[in-house]
């Protein structure tokens, strides 16, 4: 996306400084509203608390969501009955010039979430929206459109962010990213934890355990007013979060999930100790994970889950600039290795057959100067065991080796690839190999394996050290290795691509000093990274 520059730029600046704050009364948001509208049922205060958020960019749209819940911690609060949402999308914050609006239906068997397809755009735009409900109207939010399709030059400014737990600090390194002003963000998994609340944490988990039902996870992603009523209390309660509430308020998202969203590494319909969960089990939690999930991402219809199932896998282009392909590496996974022969086994695979024929085709047909590829877990090799052997993480790419080796010998044939991952906890930059038994193997790609937001919190900085310093001998493909909180920005142009580390100093306190830990470049037709 090309960058803003002149006078927009300044209205830029002042709508950030703003944050999620409400533009104009109620008396002249009924300006743009019909009259039935306007005679609706008055909702209650804080009905649009969860605030405002979009995602998955398009030349021509966007998706735009909401979610009524004046309770949210209490399963939403809102009366069991559809309720008219009116939305609005303008040129400026002021909304003198709109562009676009309609009327979306905030039904309660979707938690009162509200995705809006908006279409009709123009490409490489920067818009403002809002919603009205019930004599309420919504913080306002801003987003943008993706380039022109056949757009060869500019610029995308990309924010890489993985891995947020809510007991474990504060999501501080969002104030920083929000003053970094991406086009997009990318998500690549562990938006909520599942975990259970803990005495000695820096914030703790609403509730008394681990979600199993809906509403729980809308009040982690809003207790029993129905079977799905877990897991949206904890999504509201992570929603609520200022700083993350803030960054979607100003940037789109694309995201994706791993497995804290559901439950600690589970593989398709395993769960992670099947001894304690049968298979039906497991499935209705995974039933109300999937919807919980989509109720409380800005994801198109598309995402609908069908039953315990979420279409999550897709595609989006930034002109002939960038193509960015999103991974599901849950959902259609063998059950991980435990032996180093099973990490080895063809017959395991992380993506199944017809994903893994989908990004395989895309890549080889993609017209772009950059195929970026978004994985919840690293691929490059780990290997934890100073000296001579392997050991490896199971539950990442060394997990099925036999893939990924698929992959990377495909990746020769690939323009300008590049891997953009969570999971780890680390900053983690790597060369990725040809093949890793052999590292005088040719360099084929590169991956940047995000630090987290929030989880692991603030770690020991010298025992991290002491830990991992003894591995990067068996590692030589590591390029850069760092244990602190913070979030990656890339800078993709034509000629290469600018990443840099930016960190906090702290997540166990709600503001944080930052800055840039590390600058590293890609090379356009130069496979590879390297520390600038």
């Amino acid at each position: 996306m090309n960058r803003v520059t002149g006078p927009g730029s300044h209205d830029r600046r002042r709508f950030l400084t703003a944050g999620t704050a409400v533009l104009g009364a109620s008396a002249s948001a009924q300006l743009w509203l019909p009259a039935a509208a306007r005679a609706e049922a008055p909702l209650p205060e804080g009905v649009f608390g969860l605030g405002v958020a979009s995602g998955d960019p398009l030349p021509d749209g966007v998706v735009l969501w909401t979610r009524l819940a004046p309770e949210p911690l209490d399963g939403g609060g809102m009366p069991e009955r559809t309720v008219p949402v009116l939305w609005e999308v303008a040129e400026g914050e002021r909304f003198a010039r709109r562009v676009r609006r309609g009327t979306a239906y905030a039904r309660p068997e979707l938690g009162h979430s509200v995705h809006v397809d908006v279409r009709g755009l123009c490409p490489g735009r920067t818009y403002w929206f809002r919603f009205r409900a019930g004599g309420r109207i919504s913080p306002v939010g801003r987003t943008r459109t993706a380039p022109h399709p056949y757009a060869a030059g500019g610029a995308l400014r990309l924010a890489l962010a993985p891995c947020q737990n809510w007991q474990h600090g504060y999501f501080t390194p969002y104030a920083d990213m929000l003053a970094q002003d991406p086009d997009v963000v990318l998500f690549v998994g562990d938006y909520i934890y599942e975990s259970a609340p803990s005495a000695t944490a820096v914030r703790r988990h609403e509730g008394s355990g681990e979600p199993y039902t809906l509403t729980q996870y809308r009040n982690r992603y809003a207790q029993y007013r129905n079977r799905y009523a877990q897991y949206r209390n904890r999504y509201a309660q992570y929603r609520s979060d200022p700083d993350l509430a803030a960054m979607h308020a100003n940037a789109p998202f694309v995201v994706t999930f791993d497995d804290h969203e559901v439950d600690n590494d589970f593989a398709g319909e395993i769960p992670q100790d099947p001894d304690r969960q049968t298979h039906d089990a497991f499935v209705a939690r995974l039933t109300a994970a999937c919807r919980a999930y989509y109720e409380h991402m800005p994801v198109r219809a598309a995402a609908i889950p069908d039953g315990p199932h979420i279409r999550m896998h897709r595609r989006l282009e930034f002109g002939r600039l960038a193509r960015l392909d999103v991974l599901d590496t849950r959902q259609y996974r063998s059950d991980q290795a435990v032996s180093q022969a099973g990490a080895r086994d063809p017959a395991l695979t992380l993506l199944g057959a017809r994903q893994k024929r989908w990004l395989l085709e895309g890549l080889r047909d993609s017209p772009a100067r950059w195929n970026l590829i978004a994985s919840q877990i690293m691929m490059a090799e780990t290997d934890l065991l100073a000296g001579e052997g392997k050991q490896w993480f199971y539950d990442a790419w060394d997990g099925y080796q036999a893939e990924r080796n698929e992959f990377l010998k495909a990746f020769r044939g690939v323009r300008n690839p590049v891997v953009l991952t969570g999971d780890r906890h680390l900053t983690m930059v790597s060369e990725l190999r040809a093949d890793f038994a052999d590292p005088a193997s040719p360099v084929v790609g590169a991956e940047f394996v995000g630090t987290s937001v929030s989880s692991g919190g603030d770690q020991d900085q010298d025992a991290f050290r002491r830990e991992w310093g003894p591995r990067l001998a068996d590692n030589p493909h590591w390029k850069l290795i760092d244990a602190r909180r913070g979030h990656h920005l890339f800078d993709v142009r034509r000629d290469g691509i600018d990443a840099r580390v930016r960190v906090v100093d702290t997540v166990r306190s709600p503001r944080s000093a930052s800055g840039t830990l590390a600058r590293l470049r890609v090379d356009a037709g130069r496979p590879g990274v390297r520390v600038v």
